[in-house]
C-alpha cells in the first residue's frame, strides 16, 4: 500500500510539469501550426456581404431662382444686418434691405436676425448665445433683458418686473446711437463688451461675416 502511495505521489510531481508544458505548447501549435509567426495559420474565408458600394454624398446646389426676391443666402458682417434692422425701425414681421460684402442688395427678416442672438459659437469659437445670458426669466436675466423674442427686445433692459418697460437699447431706430452697437464695438476686455469674455480680437470689426436673408434678383 505504502509503494503504491509512492508511486502516485512521483506521477503527480513529475507528471504535473510535463502537462503544464504541453498545455502551453498546445495553446500556441494548434491555432498557429508550427511556425512561431503564425504563418500557417488557416484563416476562415472571406465572405463579402451584399451591401453595395455607398454613392458618395454631393452638398446640393444652390438655387438663385428668379425674379425679385428667393435668390442666395447673402454672406454679410452680422452688425451691417443689425444696423439695416434697426435703421429700418426694427420690423417684426416687414422685410428690410441691407448690402452684402459682394455689394449684392439682400433682403432679411427679423428671423433672420434672431439668429445672431440665439446661436452659439456665432460670433467666435466658443461665443455663448447671447439668450443664454438675456433670457425671458428677466429677474434673473443679465441686465433684466430678454432677447429670445421680439417682445423682449423692444421692452429693453434693467425691467424692474416682466411688465415693466425697460431702457431701450436700438437707440430710438438710429444704430449708432443703440446700446446693441455700443456693446458690441467696445473693445475687448471691458466689462460690458459683448458677447461676455470675448478674448481680444474674437471678431473682426463689424462681427463675424454669416450667410443671411436673401439676394434680391431682380428681372
Amino acid at each position: 500500500m505504502r509503494r503504491d502511495f509512492t508511486f502516485w505521489v512521483l506521477v503527480l510531481v513529475f507528471g504535473m510539469p510535463v502537462l503544464f508544458v504541453l498545455f502551453i505548447a498546445a495553446l500556441n501549435f494548434i491555432p498557429c501550426g508550427f511556425a512561431m509567426d503564425c504563418s500557417q495559420v488557416a484563416l476562415p474565408e472571406i465572405i463579402h456581404t451584399p451591401i453595395p458600394t455607398l454613392i458618395p454624398a454631393s452638398m446640393p446646389i444652390v438655387q438663385t431662382g428668379g425674379a425679385g426676391t428667393g435668390g442666395a443666402k447673402c454672406a454679410v458682417p452680422a452688425m451691417t444686418v443689425l444696423e439695416a434692422w434697426v435703421n429700418a425701425g426694427y420690423p417684426e414681421t416687414d422685410a428690410f434691405q441691407f448690402v452684402a460684402a459682394n455689394g449684392a442688395t439682400c433682403e432679411a427678416t427679423f428671423d433672420d436676425v434672431m439668429v445672431l442672438f440665439k446661436e452659439g459659437n456665432l460670433w467666435y469659437s466658443g461665443a455663448p448665445a447671447c439668450v443664454t445670458c438675456h433670457h425671458s426669466n428677466i429677474t434673473a436675466a443679465a441686465a433684466n433683458l430678454d432677447m429670445s423674442s421680439y417682445a423682449g427686445i423692444l421692452a429693453g433692459s434693467r425691467r424692474a418686473s416682466p411688465e415693466a418697460k425697460g431702457n431701450d437699447i436700438l437707440g430710438g431706430g438710429v444704430w449708432l446711437n443703440s446700446m446693441l452697437y455700443e456693446v458690441l464695438t467696445l473693445p475687448s476686455g471691458n466689462q460690458r463688451a459683448m458677447p461676455l469674455g470675448r478674448p481680444p480680437g474674437a471678431f473682426p470689426e463689424g462681427g463675424p461675416v454669416v450667410l443671411l436673408g436673401q439676394q434680391v434678383v431682380t428681372p
